[in-house]
């Protein structure tokens, strides 16, 4: 299936509950750098904690490749940052900064195989023991970035450790694929109603002022996301596809 079909397919999803998507647990959700969690699950993170349900969040790399060029934010103190925002944005959306566990593993360079990988598989799988969790959302594997393909691949080396776990991917980047690209058969899953939870998560993805506001003012190549991004991402739908067993 072309890649303009498949989105326009998980536009169409059937709209769904929390419990219809995660059963009676908690939740995972694999980001592959900090903010991917508030764009693309925002809402359900937020959904979820209204009902009290346990959530935990696994970022996987150090976010160090959004600004390589900038003086006053060099590697260390770039990743400093990032960690502190994905903190606060989390915090608009219900979580405790102990439900979030930083990977730190090397922006665009994250493995899909490996012991590196292995070991960040063990660390999701941890996450989901932790918060019996009935679901793990993670980037969606066509998604036109290496690491949120790479997160897709850790979640799928996880998954042999928590076979009763359901997993969903969602698409960030995927609007961005040239159209005409073939990305396999047609989604099924579900959408989930987040309309009530659009302001807080809009607050959540602005806590991540690095990568939505001139905040880093000394690298013009440095990443910056674009408006309508953000308002691709924050409608009054979340989409999550279903990753076969």
């Amino acid at each position: 299936m072309r890649a303009d079909a498949f989105l326009a397919a998980a536009d169409a999803l059937p709209l769904g509950s929390l419990d219809a998507l995660v059963g009676a647990g908690g939740l995972v959700v694999v980001a592959p750098h900090p903010d991917d969690e508030s764009l693309g699950c925002g809402g359900l993170i937020a959904a979820a904690r209204a009902e009290g349900r346990a959530v935990r969040l696994v970022v996987v790399s150090d976010g160090c490749g959004s600004h390589t060029h900038s003086r006053l934010y060099p590697p260390e103190k770039l990743r400093t940052l990032r960690e502190a925002e994905t903190v606060r944005a989390v915090a608009v959306l219900g979580l405790a900064a102990g439900d979030v566990t930083f990977l730190r593993l090397p922006d665009a360079h994250v493995p899909s195989d490996g012991p590196v990988a292995e070991d960040a598989a063990r660390a999701v799988a941890r996450a989901a023991a932790d918060c019996d969790a009935g679901a793990v959302f993670v980037t969606w594997r066509h998604d036109p970035h290496c690491d949120h393909k790479a997160a897709a691949a850790i979640v799928g080396l996880a998954r042999p450790h928590m076979p009763h776990v359901r997993i969903y991917e969602y698409p960030v980047w995927g609007w961005t694929l040239p159209p005409e690209t073939e990305v396999g058969p047609a989604p099924t899953g579900l959408r989930l109603d987040v309309a009530p939870y659009r302001a807080t998560k809009a607050r959540a993805v602005a806590a991540h002022e690095s990568q939505t506001t001139d905040l880093i003012a000394d690298d013009p190549q440095g990443f910056r996301l674009e408006p309508a991004m953000i308002e691709r991402l924050c409608g009054p739908y979340e989409r999550f596809v279903t990753v076969p067993a």
